[in-house]
């Protein structure tokens, strides 16, 4: 997917702004501005409880999709709330578990306390993956920015040595992508490949472009031939062409991966046609920056949103 440059200047100035804690704060507590935010998410976050997540998480399974959750959250900073974090997402596998939904919990480690303490981020996350193991789920390591990437990596790492049902997430827009995968591939937990969110700096990044859809490829040719669980979580029809050309999808471990209410239409043509798909499902309050992230990376859903905010958005589940 190639942007104009107009596009990708829109998209760096829209990732500045999603860090600017100043500005975050100025909408959250705007009466005027919070409710007209709060509409756009709509179409991207199933809501703010887990009752939300759950309960459309439900109807796609019932609609013969395959999930992921996560409680949204990142950059935490309190032990305390890293704490709370952790005790959410185990009521969260807890009440999976319970439901017999076969999902996935995806979650970032600053979450659950990498901000904070690396040490901290590790034993919430074994607590996690004890309990995801107990009730027969799965975890997901989510991407973050590159400076955190060797300790992101180097806790995935400690932690699969113990429990198996442990993946890892890599962005194909980082050089050190390719090295890492590799030797990512020794490990047997899955893989969820991104091309990436984040503004990065330019010597270690590759910008979007053809040369991006390449390395994203030639990851995914990597994980096939070595027979590797991998998610394919692009929203790029460029990139699902390929693969299905080159009949990756058929494997039984590969399958396409898009997030809530980004190309609902693609990812039903794709079930339709008997392919594997996973909806990424997000739930929570704090979905300023997961709504800033999902406009940069495709700056034309900045119509979407200004809709939203006039109209408000539609039941995005039924899209499915």
């Amino acid at each position: 997917m190639i942007f104009t440059s107009e596009e990708k200047q829109f998209a760096v100035a829209l990732k500045s702004i999603a860090r600017n804690l100043e500005i975050k704060e100025y909408i959250q507590q705007s009466p005027e501005l919070y409710p007209l935010f709060q509409r756009s998410a709509k179409r991207f976050v199933t809501g703010e409880s887990k009752e939300d997540g759950v309960a459309i998480g439900n109807q796609l399974i019932n609609k013969g999709y395959r999930i992921s959750l996560e409680f949204i959250g990142e950059n935490t900073v309190s032990r305390e709330k890293c704490i709370q974090a952790k005790n959410e997402f185990l009521k969260l596998i807890q009440e999976c578990g319970e439901r017999g939904l076969n999902t996935r919990i995806s979650f970032d480690l600053s979450h659950i306390g990498l901000a904070v303490d690396s040490e901290l981020a590790f034993q919430n996350l074994l607590e996690m993956a004890k309990e995801a193991h107990d009730n027969g789920l799965s975890l997901m390591i989510s991407a973050e920015e590159s400076n955190k990437t060797e300790q992101v990596l180097s806790v995935y790492k400690r932690a699969v040595a113990r429990y198996t049902n442990i993946g890892v997430t890599l962005q194909a827009q980082l050089y050190r992508s390719l090295d890492d995968l590799r030797e990512l591939l020794n490990y047997s937990s899955a893989i969820r490949l991104v091309k990436g969110a984040f503004q990065e700096p330019s010597d270690i990044c590759i910008p979007r472009s053809e040369k991006l859809d390449e390395r994203y490829i030639e990851l995914v040719d990597l994980c096939v031939e070595a027979e590797h669980t991998v998610s394919i979580a692009s929203h790029d029809e460029a990139i699902y062409k390929q693969v299905i050309e080159h009949g990756y999808l058929k494997n039984p471990y590969v399958e396409a991966e898009m997030l809530y209410g980004i190309r609902p239409d693609l990812c039903k043509q794709l079930k339709v046609d008997g392919l594997p798909v996973r909806v990424y499902l997000t739930y929570g309050s704090e979905w300023y920056l997961y709504l800033t992230h999902r406009i940069a990376e495709y700056p034309p859903n900045i119509y979407v949103a200004i809709t939203d905010m006039i109209q408000g958005s539609e039941d995005t589940s039924v899209l499915y």
